[in-house]
């Protein structure tokens, strides 16, 4: 029976193993590969070595993409989780039509990214056209550049991406607020401890295998940031300066519009090797003692 039980297991894990090797690691591997040539689409591939690799450290548009992806990492992964742990930890205390409540949250993360970035690039326009500038007007207030701002540039492209993401960090939030056994509130309050203190013994503790899951899952999101991107700066993407562009479309524009794969390969390479160690450390950092 035992020897049966090892055979049905392996079958059934055998399919994920066969899936994720042909659609994740041998196109990874093909990837690493491709790094080290030279091809175009319209020559056959040439082996150059680190060529690719070198031209990558000495662009300076590499290094300002750079930036900008960690700035999309470093601002948007702490908003978001702040922004949904509060929403999630009010909400679980409503009870009168939570269940719509939850469900409106949640409908920005079903909505296409392209429309979304759309209806946000309408928000940022200019009077008559913008509801923003048109509220600051309004107001009394000048009107903002936004897009059009080196400075305000990113911070207007991300807030729609953590709009988008706060509706799935809602639900895994309130899934682990409901995991926690009421007993231990129930005797905290018996004791007379503080909501705070409640939340900062108790709930914050319990609720870090939630955390750690979230802020892998969101760092990874950002640090793939494109369709906001590309969408909300269709005339012009990457912003005024390249300010807005993440590395991913530094690799879609290398690879599709100067067919230039070799060094959109190493682009790749390079923030598949980013993806790991921001993973690996957060994991690290973040995992029970």
């Amino acid at each position: 029976m035992s020897h049966k039980r090892v055979l049905w297991a392996w079958t059934f894990l055998a399919i994920p193993i066969l899936f994720y090797s042909v659609i994740r690691f041998w196109p990874t591997l093909q990837a690493i590969a491709l790094s080290f040539t030279n091809w175009s689409l319209m020559r056959p591939a040439s082996f150059v070595g680190l060529e690719n690799y070198t031209r990558l450290v000495q662009d300076p548009l590499f290094w300002q993409v750079f930036r900008n992806t960690f700035l999309y990492l470093i601002i948007g992964t702490p908003i978001s989780l702040l922004l949904s742990f509060a929403i999630a930890y009010y909400l679980d205390r409503v009870q009168f039509m939570h269940g719509l409540i939850r469900a409106i949250y949640f409908l920005p993360f079903l909505t296409t990214a392209a429309a979304m970035a759309w209806v946000w690039r309408w928000f940022y326009q200019p009077v008559p056209i913008g509801v923003i500038n048109g509220f600051l007007t309004w107001v009394g207030l000048p009107q903002q550049p936004f897009l059009r701002s080196t400075v305000q540039a990113l911070p207007a492209v991300l807030a729609p991406a953590v709009w988008a993401g706060l509706g799935f960090q809602i639900i895994i939030f309130i899934a682990g607020l409901r995991a926690i056994p009421t007993s231990y509130y129930e005797a905290a309050r018996i004791d007379g401890v503080s909501e705070f203190t409640i939340l900062r013994r108790i709930t914050l503790p319990l609720l870090k295998p939630t955390i750690v899951f979230l802020v892998v899952f969101s760092s990874i999101s950002f640090l793939r940031i494109f369709d906001q991107v590309y969408n909300i700066n269709f005339n012009d993407p990457g912003g005024p300066l390249n300010t807005t562009k993440p590395l991913v479309m530094m690799i879609y524009q290398t690879a599709f519009k100067s067919f230039d794969m070799g060094y959109a390969a190493a682009q790749t390479v390079v923030l598949f090797a980013i993806l790991l160690v921001v993973s690996l450390i957060q994991l690290r950092v973040l995992k029970d003692r």
